[in-house]
This record gives structure tokens, sequence and C-alpha cells, in this order.
């Protein structure tokens, strides 16, 4: 009897044991993107997120990181193997399918936005207001703009309007497309992968990115002349978002969802513009310790580029109004989200 009793507690401990085991079995995820690990994105952003939700898990939820497409297809596919399970979790930008995310693409227009944190925050709400509907299949962790796009030039320095007419400038996006050709340039849309070596070859003339972007793709070493507007002034920006497979997401258990969720949100979205706008301020430093040369665009200049560029936003609202919204009411939407967040962050500064 007293070895049957034995036997019956060590088997009950032993499935306790099991069970115990059972429920704290990590949870690898594929993590996918399209730049190398050198670049801010890949090292600043996504392996302290990785970082942090592994040790708020203790250890149940781990990243398994592929850079640089090791997963195979293109950056136009990154959302698509989210969706579809490829990836549990990617980060990419709306931008690169082009008419896929209209509503999102508000972000992109010309002169909208104002610096990283404010109007990455205003994306969030905007986002969570008006367009879920573009992101069925995924969960957003996070959703924000990069810094101000600038223009930098092989060889041409350029101070006014005039000067960009017939340059053929590497674009971002469907917006990107439009507002150089407001601005009198020729528009070639491409990843940026693809930028560096169009830009050594001279298949473009220059290329329509934020600061950060450069020493990533050693686009510094290509160029030698770089056009900002006016600070605060955001010709345009490329909207970014952390998106992870809905079903990946549901059939974690509740204490892990948790974990996602305090990794998610508003403030996470500003913290991640935050490492962006860190890599701008390195991006830029690159390009003047090279001996490049920066023009910053007068107010006055600043002023004809936003006249010239009105057209896109007028575009973009009748678009909408088409598909049975209110497209001019959302342009003052985020205008007053921008500016409400930048007054914050000004406020908060002082």
């Amino acid at each position: 009897m007293l070895k049957k009793r034995v036997r019956t507690a060590a088997f009950t401990l032993a499935m306790s044991v099991f069970a115990f085991a059972a429920q704290a079995q990590t949870t690898v995820l594929k993590v996918a993107h399209f730049l190398p690990p050198s670049a801010p994105g890949h090292k600043d952003f996504i392996v302290p997120c990785c970082e942090k939700i592994e040790s708020e898990s203790a250890g149940e939820l781990k990243c398994e990181i592929y850079p640089a497409m090791q997963l195979g297809g293109t950056p136009q596919q990154l959302f698509n193997q989210a969706r579809d399970g490829v990836a549990d979790i990617v980060w990419t930008l709306p931008g690169y399918t082009a008419g896929r995310f209209p509503i999102t693409e508000i972000f992109e227009l010309p002169f909208i936005t104002t610096t990283h944190v404010p109007s990455s925050k205003a994306m969030w709400d905007f986002v969570q207001e008006h367009a879920l509907d573009e992101f069925k299949g995924v969960k957003l962790i996070g959703t924000w703009v990069n810094g101000a796009n600038q223009l930098h030039m092989r060889n041409q320095p350029l101070e006014k309007l005039e000067d960009l007419r017939g340059l053929k400038i590497r674009a971002p996006s469907r917006t990107g497309n439009r507002i150089l050709s407001s601005l009198g340039a020729t528009a070639v849309g491409m990843p940026v992968p693809q930028m560096a070596e169009s830009l050594s070859r001279g298949v473009i003339d220059g290329a329509l990115v934020p600061w950060e972007v450069l020493p990533a793709t050693k686009a510094q070493e290509l160029t030698q002349y770089h056009i900002e507007t006016q600070p605060g002034q955001a010709m345009t920006t490329a909207t970014m978002v952390y998106i992870m497979n809905q079903k990946t997401y549901d059939n974690l258990p509740e204490h892990l969802k948790e974990v996602i969720d305090n990794n998610s949100g508003r403030d996470v979205s500003g913290w991640i513009a935050s490492r962006y706008e860190q890599a701008d301020e390195a991006g830029r430093q690159a390009a003047l310790e090279r001996g490049n040369t920066v023009i910053v665009l007068s107010p006055e200049e600043t002023a004809r580029w936003v006249e010239a560029t009105k057209p896109v936003v007028d575009e973009w609202i009748e678009e909408t109004n088409k598909k049975g919204k209110d497209g001019q009411a959302m342009v003052e939407q985020v205008r007053a989200l921008v500016t409400k967040y930048t007054e914050q962050e000004q406020m908060a500064n002082n």
C-alpha cells in the first residue's frame, strides 16, 4: 500500500511538473523586415522591442528576427506575410503597396505633419478611428511616421522650385510620386533597398528619403547635396506599421496577450518614432562629416513648395469623398491632432 501511494505521489508530481513546463513553453515569434541589421529600425527599435517582450514574459515570448527579407519575397509583400502567417510580426510601409491603404496615406500628404513623435501619436489615434478596416487580419502594435523626407541629390544643388524640373527623383510611395510631380520632377517609385544602386548607376538624380536612411544604405557617399524644407514643415513622410498576425495573437494565453498589449499603442508608437528622430540626427551628421552640403530652403521658398503641392491634398480629398467619406474633415482632424501633440511635446520640453 505504501509503495502504491509513493508511486501515485510521484506520478502526480511528474504530471504537475510536465503541466508547468507545458504552460511555460516558449512561443517563438518570427519577426521580418526589409532592411539590413545595421539599419536603425533593426537595432534601435525591433531588437529592443523583442528584448522587452521576452523580459516581460519571463522568456515565454522570444523573437527570431529575419532582416533584409530573409523569409523571401519582396518588401511589397511584407503585409501579406504578416496577414498570412509567413511571419508572425513585420515592420513595413503601407506606401509600398500603392492604393491599398488610402486612408492611412493621409499622413504622407505634403506639409501635414511636423516632427516624429507628435505626428506618430496623431497617426495612432487617427488610424484607430478611421482606418482599422485597412488592417484586417493583423493586430496593430505601432503606427508611426519617419522623419521629414528630404531631397538627397547626386550632384545637383537645389535652391528654388524651378531647379527640380526634369530631374528623376526616387519616391517612397504613390503620394510621394504625386508630390514630386507637382514640384516639376520626374518621380521614380522604388523601395529603399533599390535606391543605392540606382543612385550609383545614375538611374536617378536624387532620392526623397529621411536622413536616417543614409548610413544604412551608404547614400551619403552617393550624394553631394541635401535639401531641407523649414523645420517642422515636412514635405512628406513615410507611414510605417509594426503588425502581428491576428491568429498568432489570438492563440496566445491571456497573460501573453497582455504583454503584447502593454507594448502596443500610442505611446509605443511615439517611442518608436523617437528612435527614428535620433537616427535622423545621426544620418545628417554622417553627410556633414563627409563634407556634403546641406541647403535649407528659406521660409519664403518653402511656402512656394507648400503652395505647389496643395493639389496633392485636394486630389486625396476628392478621392476620399468619392468613397463616401468626408476627406476635408479628415484632413482637418489630422492637422488638429498633429497640432495637439506637437504643442504637448513643446510644453513638456520647456
